[in-house]
């Protein structure tokens, strides 16, 4: 009975020794700003970078299914290591450089455009409580850095010394120019609701306006999807890399992995449009209909989440012929069930439900991506032209045109009430 007290008293020492470490943990954080954004930076570098790596392997595995084929199945178990095998292979590959090239621009320009995608995560909201940093000019912000990553192109088709490069890098900056002036005015139509470039502050306006701003904006949310698909160089708008007339377009004279820096940086801009759409459009890390106790059960969607996939993981265990991929899937779908039960602690609860959200509605976007190159041919680059400049532009024109004047209109109406109201 003694023995049972003392160690009921040691464990009760013990969980408030880690409460309170946890607790000083917390305070020390908070006081040394600098050193919380390093951690974030390290937590948000980490994460991104693996679900690009992966988004390679979706593409793969969603285009596969869409046509009735498997894709990668050699590499692990039903190819979940093919990722880490491709990087691998690009490592040691031999890195080429023409002989006519411009040296220290042909290796810079890879790196360039996947930094200029990283650094836009520095202002991006993830959850209410986990960004970077909120400056009161986040969009404007992310509007003049994820530009830069034209340079990266530009320099690398240029500095190729090969007119098939150049050939790619001259449409390239066509394009995204053209497609750059129809989502900056897209966006503006948000502002007007918003009144603030800070994202933070834009997802708040939704949460006080109990809607989200596509429900306000659809053209404009329109508008920013497809010049979103074209600045990213992605069907149906890839002509920089079409490889039926250049070859492979900007990259065509990289190897190894500087290759594989420009493939990152796509994938990685694929990722930054998605969080810009759901920030401006969709309520960032808001569930959906937030105000609405109704629909309270949502809470619980990360826990039927990770049992979903404990059930999808276990039939693929099933289905498979091989005993150590059947361990392997058993003992994932097992984690996944461990983590169900941590997250179905309220707290844990509570605090993921922002990530989880974001995630969510970030993870629909990059599907619909691979979607799209499944399904829509190549534009010619005519078309692709004809659509930025004669249809998109004139579009987010008339959209910000409309929206200004009902804005001005509401606001109007809303301050002759309020002087009436006075006025008794």
């Amino acid at each position: 009975m003694l023995s049972a007290t003392a160690g009921y008293r040691q464990s009760k020492i013990a969980r408030y020794d880690g409460i309170k470490m946890v607790q000083s943990t917390i305070k020390f954080l908070s006081a040394s700003p600098l050193l919380l954004a390093f951690i974030k930076i390290l937590i948000i570098l980490a994460v991104v970078l693996g679900i690009v790596a992966y988004l390679v392997y979706m593409e793969r595995k969603v285009l596969a299914f869409m046509q009735a084929r498997l894709g990668p199945m050699r590499v692990g178990p039903w190819g979940l290591l093919q990722p880490i095998a491709d990087g691998l292979k690009l490592l040691l590959k031999e890195d080429i450089i023409p002989a006519g090239a411009d040296k220290w621009l042909f290796l810079m320009a890879p790196a360039i455009s996947l930094f200029a995608a990283l650094t836009v995560f520095a202002v991006i909201p993830f959850a209410g409580n986990f960004f970077v940093t909120d400056i009161n000019i986040g969009l404007l912000f992310i509007l003049a850095i994820s530009s830069l990553g034209i340079y990266g192109i530009i320099l690398g088709g240029w500095s190729s010394n090969s007119h098939y490069p150049l050939l790619g890098a001259l449409r390239s900056s066509a394009q995204l120019v053209s497609y750059e002036v129809a989502a900056g005015i897209a966006l503006v139509g948000v502002l007007l609701f918003s009144n603030s470039l800070s994202l933070v502050e834009i997802v708040n306006r939704q949460f006080s306006m109990r809607t989200w701003n596509i429900f306000l904006q659809p053209v404009a949310f329109l508008i920013y999807i497809i010049a979103a698909v074209a600045e990213t160089n992605r069907n149906p708008f890839d002509l920089p890399e079409a490889e039926s007339e250049l070859t492979a377009g900007f990259h065509t004279e990289y190897s190894g992995f500087r290759f594989a820096l420009y493939f990152m940086a796509e994938y990685t801009n694929m990722v930054v449009v998605s969080c810009i759409a759901v920030t401006l459009f969709l309520g960032g890390w808001l569930r959906p209909f937030a105000h609405y106790a109704a629909l309270d059960f949502l809470k619980f969607a990360p826990i039927a989440a990770l049992l979903g996939a404990a059930g999808f993981v276990q039939w693929l265990g099933v289905k498979s012929a091989v005993k150590s991929e059947r361990y392997f899937f058993t003992a994932l779908a097992a984690t996944f069930v461990v983590l169900a039960a941590l997250v179905a602690y309220p707290p844990v609860l509570n605090a993921i439900q922002g990530i989880f959200w974001f995630s969510a509605k970030v993870l629909t976007f990059l599907y619909a991506f691979i979607w799209y190159r499944a399904t829509f041919p190549r534009y010619r680059y005519d078309q692709l032209m004809n659509i930025g400049w004669r249809w998109m532009i004139p579009l987010a024109l008339a959209n910000l045109i409309v929206t200004a004047v009902g804005r001005y209109l509401w606001l109007a109406h809303h301050a002759t009430r309020a002087m009436a109201w006075l006025g008794r």
